[in-house]
């Protein structure tokens, strides 16, 4: 194997057998329960990194179904968004993520700076209810419930919320422990298809935990929850912000 063919050929690690294949990536019945709550909002404005802007002291706890999403299978996400803005563009700021399959771990990680950490969440319908879990560790850190199908949404607003801008904190060391890179990472869904949307009451329980510190941003009030079901492309992202070049 020469150097060329490596520079030709290189996308992710393994070199011999990439985690996850090349992209765009494509998902098919992704579903959504989300709860939207207030929260403190000193503690929210310590974790927004500049130049990102808080709006509001607010969070967005997402549990996410996906059965069919291109090169990563069936597997299931959940974690916090925060509703911020870069220049005055409103987009939401990924804080926590965790899920139960490794591509996407990995590929989320290594090319986008997705907070990705192994863990166990789960969305199902029990009865007249839709269910969002996680655990961690063999231990319950989010619980968070809907009414199933109360009320009907207004698909077109829903799909201009899912199109907004995401931002992202990539952060991959250098060999010896330094910083090699360190940006601020932008990406916008694509190719977006409402197939369902719904509101309904809402509950959320967040537990503390040392490596899952969700409820580090506790629930003082729950404001909403949505359910979504939902077609969808993930393409890949821009560099928003360089910290390492826009030294002060």
């Amino acid at each position: 194997m020469t150097e060329d063919e490596i520079r030709q050929n290189a996308f992710a690690m393994p070199y011999s057998n990439s985690a996850f294949p090349p992209g765009p990536y494509r998902f098919t019945d992704r579903e959504y329960l989300i709860i939207t709550y207030r929260t403190d909002p000193e503690l929210l404005a310590k974790i927004i990194p500049a130049p990102l802007k808080m709006t509001e002291p607010v969070v967005k706890f997402e549990f996410i179904n996906m059965p069919d999403s291109t090169g990563f299978g069936h597997y299931c996400e959940s974690g916090q968004v925060i509703p911020v803005t870069l220049d005055g563009v409103a987009g939401g700021y990924v804080h926590s993520m965790y899920l139960n399959d490794h591509p996407p771990i990995a590929a989320g990680r290594e090319l986008w700076g997705f907070p990705k950490k192994l863990g166990e969440p789960e969305l199902r319908v029990h009865k007249d209810t839709l269910m969002g879990t996680l655990d961690y560790s063999d231990f319950r850190v989010a619980t968070g419930s809907m009414g199933f199908k109360h009320t009907k949404l207004d698909s077109e607003a829903v799909k201009a919320s899912m199109a907004a801008p995401s931002f992202l904190l990539k952060i991959i060391p250098h060999v010896d422990g330094t910083p090699r890179i360190c940006e601020l990472v932008q990406y916008s869904l694509t190719d977006i298809i409402i197939k369902g949307a719904w509101g309904g009451p809402g509950a959320l329980d967040l537990n503390a935990h040392a490596l899952a510190p969700v409820a580090a941003l506790p629930v003082l009030e729950v404001l909403s929850a949505v359910h979504i079901l939902a077609d969808l492309t993930l393409p890949y992202g821009t560099v928003a912000y360089d910290y390492l070049t826009h030294k002060k």
